[in-house]
């Protein structure tokens, strides 16, 4: 899925808009314990109590693609015939009114979610009438194309608020208040079937994770049975090592920057395009970065072997999910230099008298703990 075809799901979860009649829940305390269980009429829920429910599964489908929506993908035999994949298409044609398989979703979900505390799963079935889009992309709301039916199913962490003290109207007074069970963002989900090229595509789900340290590895298996992918921040580390160890002693500040530099502008690039499909990185993309600032062929072929073992065969990456285009940090063991990654340039690295020092560009304003400084002659002529 494409930020466009989330986007347009996402605008029809609405109460107004959604043709979601009902809206089933699992509440589970720390021990994996049901406390209850519900299905409730989204006719008949009062306004303003829906539309929290229906932003709880818009909050699902959020955040930046490769990071926190992830792309899951079946293997044809899984779609022929697995049972985590007829769990998911039984739960969709349902419209997740069989009790038996929904009480089958919410225990492999509590068997395989790691979560500290209570958490609601909140799950959902909605058809949307795909309108018209024409070649010029106006909509045809009066002319739909297909009909795509969908669940959604998110994870809530429930949080106890502490008894503060409130008003109470009636006697114009503040009392000690109950402590409440709140409903937290959600920190997982996904979406079954996918919305691909604007259809439906059973052979892909998306999967939601706020945290994109931690993307749950066991629940992605229990629920789909498909290899996890990387999270985010285990592609960033990874590429940083990989890096480090396939260039060895040509790893300098120059490639480095150059690599940060030459991503960050295809990024940009990319944005201001606005071409709807992401944007992606291939290991030949990043070996041609590598040749322009003089890497060796050898340390090239050593990255190449090296790219396809921690990534997979000629993967391709989200440039955001390997490189951080906001921040351009140089860390020795005793210090922290942060720079706007477009003012790199401030920094190099020399050697001066058999020392190796990292050298910062100050003509500007200097402030020292919010003290503002001056660079006397004799401390630069000291170096």
């Amino acid at each position: 899925m494409i930020d466009k075809e989330i986007g347009e799901i996402r605008r029809h979860l609405r109460r107004d808009r959604s043709n979601m009649t009902a809206l089933f829940g699992c509440y589970v305390n720390d021990n994996k314990e049901i406390i209850s269980e519900f299905r409730q009429s989204t006719g008949i829920m009062p306004e303003n109590e829906s539309d929290k429910y229906f932003a709880l599964l818009r909050r699902t489908l959020s955040g930046t693609l490769g990071k926190n929506l992830i792309d899951i993908t079946f293997q044809t035999s899984q779609v022929a015939d697995s049972p985590e994949h007829k769990l998911l298409m039984g739960l969709r044609e349902s419209k997740l009114e069989d009790e038996e398989l929904r009480g089958e979703l919410f225990r492999k979900i509590i068997d395989s979610v790691v979560l500290e505390g209570n958490y609601l799963i909140l799950a959902g079935c909605d058809s949307y009438d795909v309108p018209f889009k024409s070649k010029d992309d106006s909509t045809q709301h009066d002319q739909s194309e297909e009909v795509y039916t969908y669940i959604l199913c998110t994870i809530c962490p429930v949080k106890q608020t502490k008894a503060n003290l409130h008003y109470v109207p009636e006697e114009k007074l503040f009392h000690d208040g109950a402590m409440n069970q709140m409903v937290s963002a959600p920190a997982l989900g996904f979406l079954f079937p996918a919305f691909d090229n604007r259809a439906t595509n059973i052979y892909n789900a998306l999967y939601y994770t706020h945290d994109t340290k931690a993307s749950q590895d066991e629940l992605i298996q229990a629920l789909f049975n498909t290899p996890v992918p990387q999270s985010a921040e285990d592609q960033k580390k990874t590429f940083e090592a990989l890096l480090t160890t396939s260039l060895g002693e040509e790893c300098s500040l120059d490639v480095v920057q150059t690599v940060h530099d030459q991503l960050c502008q295809r990024i940009e690039l990319h944005k201001e395009s606005k071409v709807p499909e992401p944007l992606m990185i291939s290991k030949e993309d990043v070996k041609e970065v590598l040749t322009s600032c003089g890497v060796s062929q050898e340390h090239l072929a050593k990255f190449s072997v090296d790219y396809d073992e921690a990534f997979g065969f000629e993967a391709d990456l989200h440039p955001k999910n390997i490189i951080d285009n906001k921040h351009f940090e140089l860390k020795t063991p005793d210090v922290v230099i942060k720079v706007d990654p477009a003012r790199s340039d401030l920094i190099e690295t020399r050697i001066i008298g058999g020392v190796k020092y990292i050298l910062v560009c100050a003509d500007e304003n200097v402030e020292v703990n919010g003290v503002n400084i001056h660079i006397e002659e004799k401390e630069t002529a000291a170096v």
